[in-house]
């Protein structure tokens, strides 16, 4: 009897940091799609472009410099009893300011590493201090979500980051049309800094006391090596494919992928913004032994983001044309990239949940697996933009190549990673459910009427309805009891 208390408990616990994450996620496309219509159409797809990729290399330094924390920190603050939980955050804290420090000193040197197929101009070496803002950042937000406190990701990261990039954008480009986005990508940065900081010393307090404990530190970063690694080749699977583009296309090619990259991570945050709080869920069952809950609630969580990231795929894809001329009329030509993407998000949502249990049980395995991802991505990508350039197809044709490459990268690591979990678990970890297909094919007949009335339509009317639809069916005949708790309040 206490255990089906924990395990309702523990699923309590993830409904509530899900209703949080869905606000959460309203809130962000709320906030994100002013900042895409000013940099389309104010700045243009080559400044967006040049933007892009050097923001690429900047978030791809801090999450390196994080070394693994997002997930290792809620494993440290479990296992540790005799040491103040401030002091072990503060801890984080420091090894993540001092990856970032040797990361800031290597972009600061050789800048052009940010700006391959630009000018650069003086200015874009003060760039690389953001690393300490995301990198502090992150390892805030972990800590605030141990104690289920994942109000601060939200407001962090859908509200305060966001709407000060776009404003700070469209105030800085009367200063800079150059380099106003550069700018304003750095203020949003520390804004959200601020933001995760202030609560974690609330619920946290000061680190009085607190002295840096040289040996224990190399230790931790040493133990979070495979942690690390894994949410860098994370991170990498969702941004390679931008990487690659820039070494086959000009910047506005770039610049109009990476409009389509933006609108899919919107999807994308409903999974990692579960990972603080399933995270320490996870760890505290595993901690007991208890390998039939952490099954029971990837399989939650994971029917949870499928069923959600597969409406909003259908949404965003039978409107596509309208979402990215909204940007601007040369973005349009990402539609086709967009479809994908959205397609690739649906197909890692198993993967993805899989891979918060396994870097806990399984890092090292589950680190090969996501090499040999990557490593397959990269080459599919290679062999498809080559096979679209002999074939003589338009070039936005080949710069889908990429995107292509990811969603059969995902589809394979989602079958590895969630069988070998459930074998690991002893039982299965799956969150597909028959029902997604009918909510599917009903949302998708009512997406294609939808798709004969005007632009304006399609985007206040045809997405909300294809949602409602979709969310309709789903509701009555895919969610169960257990499921109806992510709609209800804890008592």
């Amino acid at each position: 009897m206490g255990d089906k208390t924990a395990e309702e408990t523990d699923i309590a616990l993830l409904a509530k940091g899900g209703r949080t994450n869905v606000f959460g996620f309203l809130l962000r496309l709320a906030a994100r799609l002013p900042f895409l219509f000013i940099a389309g159409r104010l700045y243009g797809a080559d400044t967006l472009g040049r933007f892009a990729y050097a923001i690429l290399i900047i978030e791809f330094a801090a999450q390196l410099a994080t070394f693994g924390l997002k997930r290792g920190l809620a494993q440290r603050l479990s296992n540790s009893s005799d040491e103040p939980p401030v002091h072990i955050v503060w801890d984080g804290l420091l090894i993540a300011g001092l990856a970032s420090t040797v990361a800031v000193i290597i972009l600061a040197l050789v800048p052009q590493v940010m700006f391959p197929n630009s000018d650069i101009f003086g200015r874009e070496q003060l760039l690389p201090l953001t690393i300490y803002a995301i990198a502090w950042s992150e390892v805030a937000l972990a800590a605030l979500a141990y104690r289920h406190n994942v109000g601060a990701t939200v407001t962090a990261r859908a509200i305060v980051e966001p709407w000060t990039i776009s404003i700070a954008a469209l105030i800085l480009w009367f200063y800079s049309p150059r380099d106003g986005l550069i700018f304003s990508y750095v203020i949003s940065m520390v804004a959200a800094l601020a933001a995760s900081i202030v609560p974690l010393i609330r619920m946290y307090g000061l680190p009085r006391g607190w002295r840096p404990k040289i040996v224990p530190l190399f230790k931790m970063a040493h133990r979070n090596i495979p942690l690390a690694a894994a949410d860098a080749i994370e991170w990498a699977t969702r941004n390679i494919d931008r990487a690659i583009l820039g070494l086959f296309f000009p910047p506005a090619v770039v610049g109009i992928y990476w409009v389509a990259q933006q609108i899919t991570t919107l999807p994308q945050k409903l999974k990692t913004s579960f990972d603080p709080i399933l995270g320490p869920v996870i760890t505290q069952n595993l901690e007991v032994g208890n390998k039939t809950a952490v099954a029971a609630q990837v399989r939650q969580v994971g029917f949870w983001i499928l069923s959600a990231q597969a409406g909003i795929a259908i949404a965003l894809s039978i409107s596509g044309e309208a979402v990215m001329g909204l940007v601007g009329p040369a973005f349009v030509a990402g539609t086709g990239a967009l479809v994908i993407l959205l397609a690739a998000e649906v197909v890692a949502a198993t993967a993805a949940v899989s891979e918060t249990a396994l870097v806990y049980i399984a890092r090292h395995r589950n680190l090969m697996i996501s090499t040999a991802m990557i490593g397959t991505q990269a080459v599919l990508s290679f062999i498809f933009i080559d096979a679209a350039q002999t074939l003589g197809l338009p070039e936005t044709y080949q710069a889908a190549g990429p995107a292509l490459a990811l969603m059969v990268a995902l589809g394979i690591g989602a079958v590895v990673k969630s069988r070998l979990l459930a074998k690991l678990l002893g039982a299965p970890v799956s969150g597909w459910r028959w029902a997604l297909v009918w909510a599917a094919a009903a949302a998708a007949v009512i997406g294609v009427i939808i798709t004969h009335i005007p632009e304006w339509g399609e985007l206040l009317l045809g997405i909300p309805t294809v949602l409602a639809v979709y969310g309709y069916i789903i509701w009555r005949k895919g969610f169960t009891a257990e499921d109806r708790v992510l709609f209800r309040r804890l008592k």
